[in-house]
Order: structure tokens, then sequence, then C-alpha cells
């Protein structure tokens, strides 16, 4: 595999918004579209596209949160197309999303949210590290944390 990030933009907008995940888990994560319109009215929200060479299989947002009691690094949104998954790009998305935001953040703390129903995100997840710290976001989902 070779992923990459693209930031998306007007050449690859279209494809970026055709990107949907598999029947069932229509409700753990917002389309593409809405994703984007929120990037748009929050400036500090990094939306990029997610490659396997020249391939498009997903989509990734995430930022360096201000706008809270506490200044957070979060990873927001990360999504393989249907037609992807099962082939181990969650697994290699998220190292290379973990690295990205290291090295452009140089956080010692990642969060991210997830509806407790989501136990295969869940697994990838505390594969990677990354345990529960009891809070809830604003979607009343749970909070998990990786201390880098």
């Amino acid at each position: 595999m070779n992923i990459q990030f693209e930031t998306v933009n007007d050449i690859n907008r279209k494809a970026v918004q055709g990107l949907k995940v598999a029947k069932g888990q229509e409700g753990y994560i917002e389309p593409v579209t809405e994703c984007l319109e929120e990037a748009g009215q929050f400036s500090c929200w990094r939306p990029v596209a997610v490659y396997d060479g020249e391939k498009l299989i997903g989509f990734a947002m995430y930022c360096r949160w201000k706008d809270s009691p506490h200044e957070r690094v979060w990873l927001d949104r990360l999504l393989i197309d249907a037609r992807y998954q099962g082939k181990g790009y969650g697994k290699a998305c998220l190292s290379k999303l973990l690295e990205r935001l290291k090295a452009e953040y140089g956080c010692g703390e990642i969060y991210l949210s997830v509806f407790p129903e989501n136990k295969v995100a869940i697994r990838l997840y505390e594969e990677f590290g990354f345990r529960f710290n009891g809070e809830k976001d604003i979607h009343n989902e749970d909070v998990m944390v990786l201390v880098c």
C-alpha cells in the first residue's frame, strides 16, 4: 500500500464527496459533504483525501481545536470507502494519519470520538493505543485519547 494524503481541492472535491461508508455504518460518521461544509466554517479543520497511489480510497479530517477549555488535536473523521473496507486500509491509513498529526502538531495527545456501537472502529483505535477517557463530545460520542 502506498497511502498518501492530498488536501481536498477543486480538482478532487467531487470524487471525495462521492465516498460512502458501508451499509449499516451511516450513523457513525457524517457524510463527506457535511464534513467539508464544517471545514469551510472553521479554518482549523484539515480535510484530506486518502489515496493508495492514485486510487482514492477514503477521507479524513483533523485539526488543533482551540475553541474549548482545552486546546486539543482531534482526529475528527476517518472514512474508508465501502468498496475498500476489509482490505487493511483502515489500519494503514490510521498509522499514516497519526504520523502526520505528530509531525504537524508535535502533540502529546490526540483525541477522537466514537459511538459505542462502532465496535470495529473501537478495536482499531485501541490497537493503536487509544483509550476511553470517560468524556463525551458534543454529539454524545465517547472520547478516546492517545498519549503520544
